[in-house]
């Protein structure tokens, strides 16, 4: 029971106004009862309230006026009607106009406690959702992405650019931890979509044959384990955002129905015929190249010209170095919060090596390198003997800038291309410190392929 509950009873009957308060003064509450719909707008401007129980029948204005003229200024605020003249009609009716629940006279003490602490609890509930919601949009809106980056700063404004239009199909790229569904969320909050309408799909961590199911759900009996009906992605997703991350990934089987999701903005349960329409936007994600994928025959080159309507290419960090010292301590802020406790800043030394290192984790690898510092330094500035970093000797800044000398000799018998090759990429791992991913940007090769 929420014993401090502030409770408005209005009802023209003095006699049923003192035999409610009588209940609820005895039950802990602090009630106020008042003879009139237009005393109780008058009660409702000058002291906030938790809960109205209001008669249905009174002179000049009924509680479903009343109700009315609430529901104007006060959304959320549990209304409770009460009548001697009950009927189905008018229970309908007080629902339709937003009444939270209906009860009849002569009132049941115990009904009409349990009804009250019902109601109270669930506004509550709805607060503190709505707190926590507010909480999530302003963490992933883009007031809370900044960037000293100027190719940062575009990515972003083309972000905010494509926000507005809520149906316009994205396509975001970038390496693995850029913080593409960081990018998704922003632009899903500048929507004005609500937070739980925001619904992400693993293309590459789902098995191919779940993910059909997974996205748009299957009915009763579509396959062997199908025991009940299932509601997919896509239905979540209603009114909202589906976040369809490493599309690259997304089976070949599956690629047709993406494609007419997009063009035809319907869908079908797996096992069912019945077409649903489909009313939410698609943000998809990747760090594949989808024209090279095409190329290679995985991916279909007509589904990609429809995901590519509006495609955002957020830089990898090694390329916005400025915004390390910003994200350092934007990700310091956040640690210190969640640990409750007071935790050190960076060292110069240290800022120095996370600017110079190549950071092939990116963001990511970031926020987990700060992380681990904040939990094993001693409380002074973190050093770089804290952060878990070698410095590798080859990031892209500091790859040779004129000409490249190099001198191999082999005999006539040991000369091949597989020998060439060998001594190149001995030649490479050497100058990279044996930092593989380094090694393969200085050959300007793909990593899978430098393997």
């Amino acid at each position: 029971m929420i014993s401090d509950a502030r409770i408005l009873v209005i009802d023209d009957k003095q006699s049923f106004c003192f035999l409610i308060k009588g209940y609820l003064d005895d039950s802990g509450y602090q009630a106020t009862c008042v003879a009139s719909g237009a005393a109780a707008l008058a009660e409702l401007e000058r002291s906030r309230y938790d809960l109205i129980l209001s008669d249905m029948i009174m002179p000049e204005m009924d509680g479903l006026a009343l109700l009315r003229e609430v529901r104007k200024r006060h959304q959320q605020l549990p209304f409770i009607l009460v009548t001697g003249h009950g009927s189905v009609e008018s229970a309908v009716a007080a629902m339709k106009e937003g009444a939270n629940d209906y009860l009849l006279k002569p009132l049941n003490r115990e009904e009409l406690l349990l009804v009250m602490e019902r109601q109270l609890d669930h506004a509550r509930l709805r607060v503190s959702y709505d707190r926590m919601l507010d909480t999530e949009r302003k963490k992933f809106s883009f007031q809370n992405i900044s960037s000293n980056s100027a190719v940062m700063g575009a990515t972003l404004a083309a972000g905010r650019q494509v926000a507005s239009s809520s149906r316009t199909t994205v396509a975001i790229y970038g390496e693995s931890g850029v913080g593409k569904e960081v990018m998704a969320r922003a632009i899903h909050v500048a929507s004005g979509k609500n937070m739980t309408s925001f619904v992400a799909v693993n293309c590459a961590a789902i098995p191919e044959t779940l993910l059909e199911s997974e996205l748009f759900g299957h009915v009763k009996g579509a396959f062997t384990g199908a025991d009940r009906e299932r509601e997919g992605k896509c239905s979540k997703a209603h009114g909202g955002t589906l976040f369809l991350d490493e599309i690259g990934d997304m089976p070949l089987s599956l690629q047709p129905k993406l494609l007419r999701l997009l063009e035809e903005r319907v869908y079908e349960k797996v096992g069912s015929d019945r077409q649903v329409t489909a009313d939410f936007r698609i943000i998809a994600a990747t760090h594949r190249n989808l024209d090279e994928c095409c190329n290679q025959g995985t991916f279909r080159r007509d589904l990609y010209h429809r995901l590519n309507i509006f495609p955002i290419t957020i830089p990898p960090l090694r390329e916005r170095r400025e915004d390390i010292p910003q994200l350092a301590e934007l990700f310091l802020d956040s640690f210190r919060q969640h640990q409750g406790k007071q935790l050190p800043g960076l060292s110069k030394a240290a800022l120095d090596l996370m600017i110079t290192h190549d950071w092939p984790g990116n963001v990511r690898e970031l926020r987990n390198l700060l992380e681990y510092a904040t939990i094993v330094t001693n409380g002074d500035l973190i050093q770089p003997e804290h952060l878990r970093l070698q410095q590798t000797g080859c990031s892209q800044e500091e790859a040779p800038k004129d000409r490249i000398s190099l001198h191999v000799n082999f005999s006539p018998e040991e000369f091949s291309l597989d020998a060439v090759s060998k001594q190149v990429i001995e030649w490479a791992l050497e100058k990279c410190d044996n930092n593989k991913s380094s090694a393969a940007r200085l050959l300007k090769a793909s990593r899978k392929i430098f393997y």
